[in-house]
């Protein structure tokens, strides 16, 4: 079986293991097949009000399957990793996939698709694995004591936790790839809670991540951060229901960004069950728009070198100056929709294929924060979305939210139990000024947004 380098080994998975599952999956009957190996370590620390509330550890090893006996298919999964254990689990699922009906959209990649070669991409620290169960503790305390610290008026906290992980991945098919690669990430995080003098409380909330532990932010700038964000949020009003501009603060803009991939992805499109079917080359959003998949970003959150089907990520335009260059796309989806796989595909080791976005970010613009905010003389500075309310076949969007209002280009106060609806076709042509703030917080981001106009609900 021809092996794709990615420079570093993942160790401590077999690739023979995975040759030979795929051996007996062919002697059973399977016409093709395929293998996704998974080992995980993790641990967590959680602590609340400086006492230890959460300590977990966990460590698996698992092995995907996914067969086709002609165009029928099944997927399953199995922590038993013994040979003598595999062979009925091979077998049972070879008959599943006999008792499914045909799909003349299934099966593997075309082979000519597969790379020869892999990326690194920095995804593992060689300095820092698993973070021991007594530091771990010591920087969620740290954070957590900054946090309470930081003024009088927080005076509780639903806790602080820091984790970290590893994990090793190993793919191959009947088509002769096969390829491994190892990540790491690290995570911190803090919910401090604010109270006014007349008992009334708000929670804030703030964290970092990184696959690289020196590129986590401070413990304790993290905990202030989120201190400062749950104080802001004292004395909230509710306001009148109005239309005005609306500023997204660069998480809640990232959500907007994570609603337009969903839409562009494979499973939507071919169901026609998306706002953007048949929008490919038109204009989606404003001209200053421009959203980028790179899932060989260097260490970023989430690179892989290959897709959950064995084919290579890249670097891609999905929004480029508002036009809608590309759809995302695994090989099932692009079948239907007679166009060409994306590297998008991503998976569970008991799942087959579905789409997802890698590195997905909205190009920072020339504006500080200040002077988008300072652009609004009357208007609302989103910093929470509450719920789910957005129609993917239509584009219409109404969310629960809480933030601060604008007036006369200042932060003025916190207002909450408020509503804000459009329709993401409109909003997304609607972006008026593009901030500079880009952060790599998570996967998917975007800097502060400015909308022109959305209806308020309010009182």
């Amino acid at each position: 079986m021809k092996r794709a380098a990615n420079g570093r080994s993942s160790g401590g998975l077999d690739p023979a293991l995975a040759e030979w599952a795929l051996a007996r999956a062919r002697a059973e009957g399977a016409s093709a097949a395929e293998v996704l190996l998974v080992s995980a370590e993790s641990l967590s620390a959680g602590v609340r009000m400086g006492e230890v509330e959460k300590l977990k550890s966990s460590r698996e090893r698992r092995l995907g399957l996914r067969v086709f006996v002609g165009q029928s298919s099944a997927t399953a999964a199995t922590a038993e990793l013994e040979q003598t254990s595999l062979d009925d689990f091979i077998r049972n699922t070879i008959a599943m996939a006999r008792l499914t009906a045909p799909d003349p959209w299934s099966g593997l990649p075309d082979p000519t698709l597969h790379p020869a070669t892999l990326p690194d991409l920095d995804l593992r620290d060689s300095a820092h694995a698993i973070i021991a169960a007594e530091q771990a503790l010591q920087i969620a305390r740290e954070c957590e004591r900054a946090a309470l610290g930081s003024d009088p008026r927080i005076r509780n906290s639903e806790g602080a936790e820091f984790s970290s992980g590893v994990y090793e991945i190993l793919f191959a098919n009947s088509s002769g790839f096969s390829g491994s690669y190892a990540a790491g990430n690290f995570h911190l995080g803090a919910a401090p809670i604010a109270q006014a003098d007349d008992g009334a409380m708000q929670l804030g909330h703030w964290s970092t991540s990184a696959r690289h532990f020196a590129k986590l932010e401070d413990a304790a700038a993290v905990g202030k951060v989120a201190a400062a964000r749950a104080l802001r949020r004292l004395g909230a009003r509710k306001i009148k229901t109005t239309r005005a501009p609306v500023v997204f603060d660069p998480d809640m803009a990232a959500s907007l960004i994570r609603s337009l991939a969903g839409a562009a992805s494979g499973p939507a499109l071919y169901k026609r069950a998306s706002f953007l079917v048949d929008r490919l080359d038109t204009q989606v959003a404003a001209s200053a728009v421009t959203i980028i998949d790179d899932g060989r970003m260097l260490a970023g959150l989430g690179s892989k070198p290959f897709d959950g089907e064995g084919l290579a990520t890249n670097r891609k335009p999905l929004v480029e100056r508002g036009i809608l260059k590309t759809y995302l796309l695994d090989c099932y989806s692009a079948r239907k929709l007679n166009l060409a796989p994306t590297g998008n595909a991503s998976r569970g080791t008991a799942d087959s294929p579905g789409v997802s976005p890698t590195n997905l970010y909205l190009e920072p613009g020339s504006y500080t924060p200040e002077q988008v905010i300072g652009s609004v003389a009357r208007g609302l500075y989103v910093t929470e979305l509450i719920g789910f309310g957005i129609n993917a076949v239509t584009g219409d969007y109404s969310r629960g939210a809480s933030g601060i209002w604008i007036e006369n280009g200042e932060l003025a106060y916190p207002v909450q139990e408020i509503t804000i609806a459009g329709n993401l076709k409109d909003m997304f042509l609607g972006i008026e000024m593009v901030a500079n703030d880009l952060r790599w917080r998570s996967s998917v981001v975007a800097p502060t947004l400015k909308l022109s106009e959305m209806m308020i609900a309010g009182e």
